[in-house]
């Protein structure tokens, strides 16, 4: 008997639930109606949440203390919107100095120093990059009964502008601004009377268009411009009436008054090679290769301007450094042992020669 009411109270309860549709209602007491359609009947639990504990755990109710809690010494660094430039900027101080008392072999006493900074400001976004680098440099040497001579003298600005396709790649459409000058007047010492070179005496810029096969993480660039305008300024005019640097020289009558003034301009239409690449020899040397050749199209395509540095940077600590400098420049525009007399005749028109300076120093490498 038992089990047929268990069997047929089912059976009742669907029936009842037909027979008063306004019983079909939740159980559980609302303000308004259920959303269940009236036929259904809705038989709801309170589900309790299972706990697994793994083993060797303690479930501890969490203590909050502030007795090891210490004051802020420090000012609070606010969140910086994250930038898109990449900033450098160094400074290198080089000193060296020799002394001499009775001292049997002979010499003088001797003092040099040369300095340079360097300012990098690289911008990428996506698969836009814009780099611009500015160095100065400049050097002295004083030695003891004579004036002091400058060992280095250089103001050096290159813009470039480069897009790409997409990420993946490494070449660039490229746009390029290169600009070189020094800062004070360059004498064939130890004459004095008349300077040799002066600033933007000469200058040279270099301006066109092409592409670059760019490696970041390799520090490699390699710039290639079929069409590059070179052009190089004479702003002084004693040097742009001798004809210095390329520039077209003054037209002198027989007693060497100036008829027409000297050009101050010598422009230029070739093929630009750059290439730039920086890599580690060892875990304190450095390698920076730094290549520029030109050729003009105008004239004679087969003469190549070739100016190459090549440095190693040997890092003792954070702040002290030696570098080992070679640099080389050709010019066919740049004559050596031009004679002329002083009634404007060309004795001797001079040929190019091949430039060569070679620095070793120590110093202060402070970067900020």
């Amino acid at each position: 008997m038992t089990k047929l009411k268990r069997s047929l109270w089912p059976l009742f309860v669907f029936a009842l639930g037909l027979a008063t549709p306004a019983l079909g209602q939740d159980s559980i007491p609302t303000t308004e109606a259920d959303s269940i359609p009236m036929a259904t009947v809705v038989i709801r639990d309170i589900q309790y949440p299972i706990r697994i504990v793994p083993r060797g755990v303690t479930l501890r109710v969490p203590r909050i203390s502030f007795n090891a809690t210490k004051p802020l010494t420090k000012p609070f660094k606010r969140f910086k919107i994250p930038s898109f430039w990449d900033r450098t900027n160094e400074l290198d101080l080089q000193f060296s100095e020799v002394a001499f008392v009775n001292w049997n072999a002979g010499g003088d006493n001797a003092i040099s120093a040369n300095g340079r900074v360097y300012f990098g400001r690289n911008y990428k976004f996506g698969n836009f990059q814009w780099d611009n680098d500015l160095e100065l440099r400049f050097g002295w040497n004083a030695q003891e009964g004579r004036k002091w001579r400058k060992t280095d003298d250089a103001i050096r600005l290159s813009s470039t502008i480069g897009y790409r396709r997409d990420t993946l790649s490494h070449w660039f459409y490229s746009v390029k601004l290169n600009f070189n000058t020094q800062f004070a007047d360059g004498f064939k010492y130890p004459d004095r009377s008349q300077p040799i070179s002066r600033f933007m005496a000469p200058g040279y810029m270099f301006f066109g268009a092409g592409t670059s096969y760019i490696i970041e993480e390799k520090k490699f660039n390699l710039y290639l411009s079929p069409i590059t305008f070179k052009g190089t300024f004479v702003t002084d005019q004693a040097l742009a009436d001798r004809g210095a640097f390329g520039v077209e020289k003054a037209v002198l009558d027989a007693n060497g008054n100036v008829l027409e003034p000297g050009k101050n301009l010598f422009a230029e239409m070739g093929f630009l090679l750059t290439h730039k690449w920086e890599h580690p020899l060892a875990r304190n040397i450095t390698m920076n290769h730094n290549l520029t050749l030109f050729s003009d199209y105008l004239r004679v395509i087969w003469h190549v301007d070739v100016d190459w540095q090549m440095k190693f940077n040997f890092k003792v600590n954070e702040y002290v450094s030696a570098n080992l400098l070679a640099h080389l420049i050709y010019d066919n525009d740049i004559l050596f042992d031009r004679v002329v007399d002083p009634d404007g005749t060309v004795i001797n028109p001079g040929s190019p020669k091949t430039q060569f300076r070679q620095q070793l120093g120590i110093g202060i490498n402070y970067k900020f």
